[in-house]
């Protein structure tokens, strides 16, 4: 069964200035705010902005992401979470000067990967798809076109918890504002699109 829009949902890390306005969900982050763990940097943050819906393991989530991303590290996108050290983060993130395509998963420790498989992140669209300890993170401009950004390993359970997320480390006041968002059952579509 396909669900759309917010109702449901509750805040991880509660910022002060937010609204939901039908189906748009606008989030205006705090300072230094973030999901990260150990590697490299040494530090643990798990202080980022996420509003979580609860979602039975075998499920896609969609949503349409735009934010202007100005400082380095200001980052939106999809949380999926199930406590403090096993998570995974996709979305748009500012590193290097530039918007990129960026997923961090966390067991214990993170890691992080980016890509820019297309231009113009100011508006783009997420889909996640967590079935059987696998997780799916593709990304679209057009709602047509799913290039594959990671297929990674996330610890299984039967219930996860999953929604928009929004950080900005180095500063306060970063919007973003999510639409479009859905939870319904896993794709079924294939690995890989044909050309």
């Amino acid at each position: 069964m396909l669900k759309t829009g917010f109702d449901g949902g509750a805040w991880l890390n509660e910022p002060s200035h937010w609204e939901i306005d039908g189906g748009t969900l606008t989030v205006a982050t705090e300072a230094e705010t973030d999901f990260w763990r150990e590697t490299h940097y040494g530090f643990v943050h798990d202080n980022g902005h996420a509003y979580l819906l609860p979602a039975d393991d075998g499920f896609t989530v969609e949503a349409r992401i735009r934010a202007d991303y100005a400082a380095l590290y200001d980052q939106a996108g999809l949380l999926l979470r199930l406590d403090e050290r096993r998570w995974l983060k996709c979305g748009v993130e500012l590193t290097d000067g530039a918007p990129f395509l960026s997923v961090v998963a966390t067991d214990g420790r993170s890691d992080w990967s980016i890509a820019q498989p297309f231009g113009g992140l100011d508006d783009v669209r997420l889909r996640l798809t967590v079935q059987a300890g696998a997780a799916r993170i593709q990304a679209s401009r057009d709602g047509e076109r799913w290039p594959m950004l990671r297929l990674a390993a996330v610890p299984e359970a039967p219930r996860y918890l999953v929604g928009p997320m929004a950080c900005s480390p180095t500063r306060a006041g970063f919007v973003a504002v999510f639409s479009d968002f859905s939870i319904g059952p896993a794709s079924t579509d294939p690995l890989h699109a044909e050309a």
